[in-house]
Order: C-alpha cells, then structure tokens, then sequence
C-alpha cells in the first residue's frame, strides 16, 4: 500500500459510527498538542521594536505599486486572518490563482504556501509583494526606495535593527512582517481541553472529536495546528474533482508531486471559509463530507457530518484585539 494512504487510513480502521461520548479520549489524543504563547524563532528573534514594525508594515498599502493592497487585505486579522473570497483581488483587480489561507497561526506550519515554496513566514512574506496579481511591486530596489521615502519607516527600520548601519532593506522588512506573524496565535477551548480542563468542551464536542479520529482525519490532521505538518495527496483514494492545479508539482516539477498540497490546519476552520487551495466550496459541512469520500474513502451521513462539524466549532480560537490593531501609519 501507498505509504500516503497507509498515514491517512491507519486511524480509520476503527467502525465509523455514531457512538455516545467516551468516558476517556481515544489513544489519538495523543497526536495533539495546545498552541504555544507564541511561535518562536531562534534565527529571527522578536523584540518590541520589530514587531511594532511588522505590525505596520502588516497594514501597509504603499508596500503595493498602487497603493491600494496590504497583507491585511488578503489576510484580514479581523475576521480570523482571510478575505472569504475563493482567491484574492489584487494589482488592477486581477485575481489570485489560489485561496488565501489564514495567517492566524501561520507560522507554525512547517513549510508556506499550498505549495510550501516558501520555508517560513519571513520567506513567505517577501512572495505577495513581488507578485504581479498581489502586490505587484517591480523589484526589491523599489520597495526599499519607497519604504526609505517615508522618514517614519527608517526610524522605526532603525528602533528594530540598531546595530545596522542601513537597515532599511528589503530582507529586514520580511523579517520584521515575520516577527509579527509569529505572535499570531489564537487558542480556544481545544487548548484548554488538551491542557486538562475536561469541561472545555461539551458532550456533542467530544463525540466529534472522537468521530473525526476514527474516520481517519487525523492521519492528517494532527498536532498542534491540527494539520499544517505534511503534503497530502487532494484525492488521495478518489481523484480530486478539480485537477487543473497541479500543487507542489509547480514547484518542484516532479511527477510524484502532482495534485499534492500542504495539508492545511483546521484552526478556527469554521471561520475562515471557503475551503481547499482553489476556494471552490463555501459549507463546512461539504467540505467534511467531500474529503471523507476523496481522502479517506467514507460516505458519511449527515448527522455524521453534523458531529464532526459541531467538534471543528471548538477550533475556532480568541482573537488578539489588542496585539493586531492597525497602527498609526508612519509619514
């Protein structure tokens, strides 16, 4: 058997039914872990300084040729960190080839991008502002030229950077746009349940947790963002409807790599439709049931679906109102 579908089919040997919630979590709880504070990097370190500057740079539109596109506008931290469009709208109105995907907890994925062409979010942050349909800046020069135009911009590159002589670069803006993204965490009572607090979730919740592991979701879908760990064939035992994206194929053009994506996390899932790299499904309910059948070979009922929905609710996580306030934009 295909070591892909072994992973994704191990936890689904046991009968998937509807059953009453366990006395005790299923061995699979194991696989699960809370959010951290925070995701921290050794090789970009945070401090005060340069997340303020990350935050800004977060919300700036000038970072676009027409000034009219920022991070935020593809990824709006007010409603869980996506536009809910199946692609994004950016340079004169021309479209993204793929959904945008939540920042929220971001970087906690091992790899960027449906693709995972980047390899963290400092990379990643860099790929929307050259992009001819996102951001569409010509070239790094021409960033650095415009950020070194606004004197706001070089004190705080400066406040952020001290021990460089010229620090507004396009590399430190990355950096910077990445130590904000790293405190982008928003735990919920999944955490406070992993964490022990048995009451964190309600009965029906737990039924659906329990159904969501036994129907082999959790092949995939593990750990602490409940997925965002590996790529995953998108029909990995029914070929996917759509096939006119190849995935990671586009990357690294090998044939094995075709249809095959980063799994995504389910974090605040609920929120943060539509769903799959190509935004073609708005229900939540239909994206369960679609990838049951695709993924892990199931059909499930409705009230099936109905439990497994009602446990993902439970994903969706607190907001960070203080930390993701738009700033006062540097002139």
């Amino acid at each position: 058997m295909d070591k892909a579908i072994l992973i994704s089919l191990v936890f689904g040997i046991v009968s998937f039914g509807l059953a009453a919630p366990p006395d005790n979590d299923p061995p699979a709880i194991k696989l699960f872990k809370p959010l951290p504070a925070s995701f921290e990097s050794t090789r970009n370190p945070a401090s005060q300084a340069k997340v303020d500057l990350g935050r800004a740079l977060f919300y700036e539109k000038r970072l676009s040729k027409a000034n009219d596109v920022s991070c935020n506008s593809c990824h709006d931290l007010n409603t869980y960190g996506v536009d809910n469009q199946p692609t994004s709208t950016g340079f004169q109105n021309q479209k993204g080839g793929r959904n945008s995907p939540t920042v929220y907890n971001a970087a906690g994925h091992f790899v960027q991008f449906w693709d995972g062409r980047a390899a963290d979010v400092e990379a990643q942050a860099k790929g929307p502002v050259m992009t001819a349909v996102e951001m569409a800046m010509g070239a790094e020069k021409d960033v650095v030229a415009r950020l070194k135009g606004i004197p706001g911009y070089i004190a705080m590159f400066k406040a952020a950077f001290p021990k460089q002589g010229d620090p507004v670069s396009f590399d430190n803006m990355a950096l910077a746009i990445g130590s904000f993204e790293r405190g982008l965490v928003t735990p919920s009572r999944w955490d406070k349940y992993l964490a022990g607090d048995k009451t964190a979730l309600t009965e029906p919740e737990r039924a659906g947790f329990k159904l969501f592991v036994d129907g082999g979701c959790a092949g995939c879908h593990s750990g602490t963002l409940v997925g965002g760990s590996m790529y995953q064939k998108a029909g990995l035992v029914k070929p996917w409807d759509n096939q006119k994206d190849p995935g990671r194929y586009s990357v690294t053009k090998t044939d094995s790599d075709k249809m095959f994506f980063k799994v995504p996390s389910l974090r605040n899932i609920a929120k943060t439709a539509p769903y799959f790299h190509d935004g073609s499904v708005t229900s939540l309910n239909q994206a369960v049931k679609y990838m049951s059948v695709h993924q892990c070979s199931k059909s499930l009922t409705d009230d099936q679906v109905k439990s497994v929905v009602t446990w993902l609710g439970s994903l969706t996580g607190d907001i960070p109102k203080a930390y993701i306030k738009a700033p006062p934009m540097p002139n």
